[in-house]
């Protein structure tokens, strides 16, 4: 499986968050609160929504499922001038990413992209936020159901 490598411009997204690890997955407790309250966002661009994590600079030097990273449920916006209650803005930097077509429910493909794909690929990750794209063919819980995942790159020096 290759990816597509994009430069991605900045985005302006609109949404929650929480603080999880992959032992304490809040996942759908977080998009539980989020999808009843997404008409309140006003200034919405497109349907895509955006599934995305922040790690430390650090996270992926040593595997350790308990440590905790920022989880975010977001929609594009044209801008920031209507913020719902408890929601928060979020800018997206630009930047080079892998964005892989995933098909099903497994997670197996982060151990292929982080083990296999990553070391022979010619990159190296880069410090900026993950995110899914979960546009009109993402399915919650089927196993039909598609998603891109996309990877922060930056070249090896």
């Amino acid at each position: 499986m290759q990816p597509q490598i994009v430069t991605v411009e900045q985005k302006k997204l609109l949404g929650i968050s929480l603080e999880m690890s992959l032992v304490k997955n809040r996942t759908g407790e977080l998009w539980r609160s989020f999808m009843p309250r997404l008409k309140e966002i006003e200034t919405r661009v497109g349907n895509n929504l955006y599934s995305l994590q922040v790690y430390d600079e650090d996270y992926f030097k040593q595997f350790d499922p308990p440590r905790e990273f920022e989880k975010w449920a977001l929609a594009e916006v044209k801008n920031f001038s209507v913020i719902p209650d408890e929601m928060e803005p979020f800018e997206l930097q630009g930047g080079l990413y892998a964005v892989f077509q995933h098909i099903g429910m497994g997670t197996e493909i982060f151990q292929f992209i982080f083990s296999e794909w990553l070391p022979k690929s010619g990159y190296l990750l880069d410090n900026r936020p993950h995110f899914e794209v979960l546009g009109e063919k993402y399915k919650q819980g089927s196993p039909d159901s598609e998603e891109e995942i996309w990877i922060p790159l930056k070249a090896k020096t």
